[in-house]
């Protein structure tokens, strides 16, 4: 799949039609996190951002354009590959890493400003384990945010049954649903990292407008956490 990243019409396409959702509310909080301004080029500039589970870097590459030194971590060496080939033909810095988060936490604390982790955490084996390697990632005071599928009956339906095996806009097996996370759990699971959980919302999906941020947390959520002191 690695070769399709950047192809909005293939493998990845449900990412392409997402991220400006998730890219915007990353800058609106980030934005009044910061105390940046929002009409500045590049609002970001001087500031670390850390891009976990990267991929082919579709998020890497506007967060630096948005003044952002921006540090992408991906565990597959594929699409490492293809982000940094990606980012050196559009001409965009970005420094690519193939590890994992605890291996670059033991590698360079508290060294980004900001950390971006959308759908990872339902991925992840040992979620403390990861949360903990987040926070010692994040400088003091700095902002996580994160989005991943909640644990309903309904997101079963729309991501396993639908997108998987019915619709294939997901690869079978993409994911395990009995490793999605509630809101009420990741909250619980960040609060004992050592974040402080903001606000979560919902993605909410509709064929005619695509992909909004919306009331409804069952399906998909987006939110944000400061790093307690």
């Amino acid at each position: 799949m690695a070769a399709e990243w950047w192809d909005p019409k293939g493998s990845s396409r449900l990412l392409h039609q997402i991220n400006p959702v998730r890219l915007g509310f990353l800058r609106e909080q980030a934005l009044a996190h910061f105390g940046r301004d929002p009409r500045a080029r590049r609002p970001f500039a001087g500031l670390t951002a850390l891009d976990v589970g990267c991929g082919g870097g579709l998020l890497c590459e506007p967060l630096a354009r948005m003044g952002f030194a921006v540090t992408g971590l991906d565990a597959a060496e594929p699409s490492i590959a293809v982000a940094r080939s990606h980012a050196a033909a559009m001409g965009v810095a970005v420094d690519y890493r193939c590890t994992s988060a605890e291996a670059l936490a033991a590698e360079r604390p508290e060294s980004y400003d900001l950390i971006s982790c959308f759908e990872v955490v339902e991925h992840v084996a040992d979620i403390a384990a990861f949360l903990g390697a987040l926070r010692t990632l994040l400088k003091p005071g700095g902002l996580l945010l994160f989005s991943t599928p909640n644990r309903t009956a309904l997101s079963h339906a729309v991501m396993i049954t639908g997108a998987e095996k019915l619709l294939k806009l997901l690869p079978e097996g993409a994911h395990d649903w009995t490793k999605f996370l509630k809101p009420e759990e990741l909250t619980e699971a960040l609060t004992a990292a050592g974040f402080s959980v903001g606000e979560i919302h919902g993605i909410a999906f509709s064929p005619l407008s695509g992909f909004a941020i919306g009331r409804s947390t069952a399906i998909n959520y987006i939110g944000w956490a400061r790093r307690a002191a």
